[in-house]
């Protein structure tokens, strides 16, 4: 794989930096500030028609917009896509993070219950609980948390209700200057917000216990993002272990500040108890030992637990400008704790004091407390035109964001929760602050261009209360800490351009390079931060024939990282894997022929390997390793030049919903609807060149609205498959035989059966 070095990106850093002195230069002149703004060919318009800077999605019918919150940058590739309700509402869903479901190249699974961030897929990663995603809500607050001990860049998606989603972004890849760490894949935004005033009563029940009772108070003559939400919700799970317990609150309030500011005010909290199942081998299962919906009859199986609560508060003002320009800032606090009991591999594990004693149980007991809070500010000048042929917009921003981390790692005996082996204990201080800066350029009404340069430095204060040692004596009394500081820096520029030979055709291209922090202990003294680099390029088309009934985007695509993440089941973390490509081609329709009648659907289709790893690497790797540092080159029995694990090579989704009037009941229409959503994903390779089964799910629903009265039947998994959440390969003893194997064996996760869940909602 190519080295990411400065030289290699040279002329691209300074061609873009020349062209942004020379934008911001022109950027303000005050003798045509005040003229009217040029015609422009905004993505899904037509060259003349007026630019759309609160919003660059193709609208389906007359809308009118009225943003309190951020503007809606423009689009940056042909894969960049703004899912409004309608897409999003045409098939059933149970939490926010379903929603995604209905963008190119997106899978979510839930495989370790419902108090752990889900795995999603994204166009060839398996981005576990987030760490090659990043997740923000109305465009500047983020989700994603560093250096979590679970997951790097875990981001629990579980806080969100999917009621008062009005729109999600999902930009694939990296080529937005905004896009900060954790965009390997790309980053997914969601826009709070509802639509339907007045207040709603739901009360769900449905299979296996499953009881949800939600409230939304959106009061009429009030913006869309003026709303109150709260639900509550159990179920008893479809197999053993699988009890959940969650309750949510959110409420935003939109509002007009004084010197022309518009705001948005947001207070969220959220609190959820589950139990996990824990994975089950194959081979226990063929032999009958275990049923695939259940878990091992061991204590040590039977008591996984986590729980999760999080507060988050946050308040963003922006002041429009004439002819586009705009200025914002934004501040937000947040505190999640999240507490996690696993055990994937049984009784492998030994004592760090008596290597030569056996373990008493893999059982995993993971605490992380963070305290963040964070700022973020931008200018976007007016529109400036210098000459008849060029016009455009330029854009400066910076976001810092401070964590505090209390985190800890205990192998503890079942039942009951005694500590026999001490794995972490630490506290970490970490700041990021990025720059950036941006240009929208038009050279004519067939050409524009778009690209900036992010620098983000990233500083670590880590204090390792174990100092370091490898042995850990668990009823030691005393040990004497260890601290180290490191502080990196990375820049990565990102470009597009956009031909427009046809008012309903575009061709875009596109160039970025992102970054992913690494974990705070991976830092070491004196050596600077351990980034993982990107480099995404794209180039594809973007259609709306017929008026804008139809969408259509085609692209192809290749992402280089320098250091991918895997699954370490025996520790229960991510470890590196050394550098890895994705290539792939992937396509998205979105079919609005009829006003009662909605369709999308995508195919994306990902070849993911492992990258040859140079000598200066394989010394790096194994010299952190000799350290006692969890490096893995080409780990988890993969081999270079050969398949990425986990990594779908197709995933392919499909969206359809109907409504419309169907007959009238004492002088009222009584509406149906009727919805569904299939999902296909591609065997996934393992390790020893094994793979997965593929995964086919149906899920459809059916409702009737009268009045102030609707009732809404879901059925999830129509087929009712027998499939797997997910699937590794590792080592494991769970005593089920004489004599324990130290191969590799395959362990699931089962999925959710077919489950029916009935909905009673009032609206007034």
């Amino acid at each position: 794989m190519p080295r990411f070095s400065i030289a290699q990106s040279s002329f691209v850093y300074v061609s873009t930096f020349a062209a942004l002195n020379a934008a911001f230069l022109l950027a303000e002149p005050s003798a045509s500030a005040a003229e009217p703004e040029p015609p422009s060919a905004p993505s899904g318009g037509e060259p003349g028609a007026p630019a759309a800077e609160a919003s660059w999605v193709e609208p389906h019918g007359p809308i009118e917009l009225d943003v309190h919150g951020h503007h809606v940058p423009p689009p940056r590739s042909s894969s960049d896509v703004l899912l409004e309700v309608d897409v999003l509402s045409a098939a059933p869903h149970r939490n926010a993070a379903e929603l995604l479901a209905a963008a190119p190249g997106v899978y979510v699974a839930r495989p370790e219950g419902d108090a752990v961030a889900h795995q999603i897929f994204l166009r060839g990663f398996d981005a576990g609980h987030g760490q090659d995603i990043e997740f923000t809500l109305n465009g500047s607050v983020p989700v994603n948390q560093p250096s979590h001990v679970h997951g790097q860049g875990y981001a629990d998606l579980n806080f969100i209700l999917p009621e008062v989603v009005r729109a999600v972004r999902v930009t694939e890849g990296v080529f937005d200057p905004r896009q900060g760490d954790f965009a390997v894949a790309g980053s997914i935004d969601f826009s709070l917000g509802v639509l339907e005033r007045g207040f709603k009563v739901r009360t769900s029940a449905g299979s296996f216990g499953m009881f949800r009772q939600l409230g939304v108070w959106a009061p009429r003559g009030e913006a869309e993002e003026t709303f109150g939400a709260a639900a509550m919700s159990h179920s008893d799970g479809f197999g053993m272990n699988r009890e959940t317990t969650a309750a949510t609150g959110m409420a935003q309030l939109a509002f007009r500040g004084p010197a022309g500011f518009r705001g948005v005010a947001l207070v969220t909290a959220h609190g959820a108890r589950g139990a996990i199942p824990g994975t089950v081998r194959r081979d226990d299962m063929a032999l009958g030992r275990v049923g695939f919906y259940d878990s091992y009859p061991d204590p040590s199986a039977n008591n996984q637990v986590s729980s999760t609560a999080r507060v988050l508060a946050s308040v963003q003002l922006e002041r429009p400008r004439e002819s586009g320009g705009s200025t914002g800032v934004s501040a937000w606090l947040s505190y999640v704790d999240n507490h996690t009991v696993e055990n994937f591999t049984g009784y492998t594990l030994p004592s760090r004091t008596e290597p030569s004693v056996p373990g008493d149980g893999d059982r995993i007991d993971q605490k992380n407390g963070d305290f963040g809070a964070g700022l973020r500010a931008y200018h976007r000048s007016s529109r400036f035109s210098p000459a008849t042929w060029l016009d455009g917009h330029a854009e400066v921003g910076a976001a810092f964001a401070g964590h505090r981390i209390e985190q800890r790692a205990n192998l503890v005996r079942a039942p009951g929760d005694a500590v026999w082996d001490r794995r972490l204990d630490a506290a970490v201080w970490q700041g990021d602050l990025g720059i950036y800066g941006d240009v929208d350029l038009r050279l004519s009404p067939y050409l524009r261009l778009r690209g900036g340069v992010r620098a983000d430095v990233l500083g670590f204060d880590v204090e390792d209360r174990f100092g370091g040692a490898t042995s850990v004596d668990p009823n030691a009394s005393s040990l004497v800490p260890s601290r180290h500081r490191a502080l990196g820096v990375a820049v990565g520029p990102r470009a597009t351009v956009e031909v427009v030979p046809t008012h309903w055709l575009h061709a875009i291209a596109s160039y970025g390079e992102g970054y992913r922090s690494p974990q705070a202990l991976q830092t070491a003294r004196g050596d600077g931060v351990p980034f993982a680099r990107v480099r995404s390029f794209e180039t594809g088309l973007k259609l709306h024939p017929w008026g804008g009934s139809v969408t259509l985007s085609a692209s192809g695509f290749a992402t280089l990282s320098s250091n991918d993440l895997m699954f370490e089941p025996a520790e229960g973390v991510l470890e590196p894997i050394g550098p890895t490509t994705r290539r792939g081609v992937a396509a998205h329709v979105i079919v609005r022929a009829f006003e009662w009648l909605l369709a999308s659907a995508s195919v994306t289709s990902t070849r993911a390997t492992l990258d040859p790893v140079d000598e200066h690497e394989e010394h790096d790797a194994e010299a952190e390793e000799k350290q006692g540092g969890h490096v893995a080159v080409h780990g988890g029995g993969a081999a270079e030049g050969g398949l990425v694990p986990s990594v779908p090579a197709l995933v392919v989704r499909a969206d359809v919903g109907a409504k419309r009037a169907l007959t009238t009941v004492r002088g009222a229409p009584l509406e149906g609807r009727v919805g569904a959503g299939f999902s296909y994903l591609g065997a996934r390779p393992l390790a020893g060149g094994e793979f997965t089964d593929p995964v086919a799910l149906l899920d459809a629903s059916a409702s009737l609205r009268w009045r102030f009265i609707d009732f809404t039947v879901d059925v999830f998994n129509v087929a009712d498959a027998a499939y797997a959440a997910t699937e590794m390969k590792y080592v494991s003893n769970w005593r089920t035989g004489t004599q324990p194997s130290s191969e590799p064996a395959r362990h699931a996760v089962a999925g959710p059966p077919r489950s029916l869940q009935a909905t009673l909602g009032l609206a007034f």
